[in-house]
């Protein structure tokens, strides 16, 4: 099971996600670098974890005040090796494009003012799009003709999952329309240190059609958690506050992971 560091962004900082309650988060304090600069805090976060991936939420996205595309495009020549996935609140296709379209940009830019030697592996930046903002459903059908690898997060709270109305039935229940990955996001349990929300994920599980990847997120204290994770047949789980705060031992942990 991968564990996934996730680094939520709002206002150019690196930001604490506490249960979804996004007007309450302030600058990371983190065991892991002395600073809520995104990009350094993103080098830690993958060197604590050993992971491949990072999660970036950027936060303005999704609550409509801008975006992050600069600060993504200089994560993603930071961290080469990385797949980004990153949720920026898309409520259909053309908004993710213009944004991706938006970050190419201002890769280009910064490489043409960097050193002309060859460049490492250029990393896989990924679309996730939230049930929380998703307005148009053949979204995740477009992104996919368009040669990436989409990732549908199913987003709760309550126990109920947030999605415009019309969406709903199509997301919830037509597990055929979902693609090869999809995210079981508890927002309550975000930051929270009060346990991973299992039940909710094991739905997903026995729901999913036969394939697919389903991922975790939120509410990891210990080792035992993420063990517990891995039972329930979790192929990877997004953390950061225990990460943050030193309450994972990766190296131990991996010798006892599936």
């Amino acid at each position: 099971m991968q564990v996934i560091p996730v680094l939520d962004l709002l206002d150019s900082h690196a930001v604490r996600a506490m249960r979804g309650q996004r007007d309450d988060y302030r600058p990371i304090r983190s065991s892991l670098a002395g600073t809520s600069e995104p990009v350094t805090l993103a080098r830690a976060l993958v060197d604590a974890s050993g992971a491949r991936t990072l999660y970036v939420a950027d936060l303005d996205a999704i609550l409509g005040r801008g975006d992050h595309a600069h600060v993504v495009a200089e994560l993603c020549s930071a961290l080469p090796r990385c797949e980004i996935w990153l949720d920026a609140g898309f409520a259909d296709y053309a908004a993710m494009r213009a944004l991706f379209e938006r970050i190419a940009a201002a890769r280009s830019v910064s490489s043409a003012t960097t050193s002309a030697s060859a460049p490492a592996r250029r990393p896989t930046l990924v679309p996730v799009f939230g049930s929380e903002s998703l307005r148009e459903p053949g979204a995740l059908a477009a992104a996919r003709a368009d040669g990436l690898a989409p990732i549908l997060s199913l987003d709760y709270r309550a126990g109920q999952l947030i999605a415009d109305a019309s969406l709903v039935h199509t997301l919830r229940d037509a597990q055929a329309t979902w693609p090869a990955r999809v995210i079981a996001m508890t927002l309550d349990q975000v930051g929270s240190y009060a346990g991973p929300d299992l039940s909710t994920f094991a739905r997903l599980v026995a729901a999913a059609p036969p394939g697919t990847t389903v991922i975790g997120a939120g509410g990891i204290r210990t080792q035992d958690d993420l063990l517990a994770a891995a039972a329930a047949s979790a192929a990877g789980w997004l953390v950061a506050s225990a990460l943050h705060d030193g309450r994972l031992d990766i190296a131990a942990l991996q010798q006892h992971m599936p």
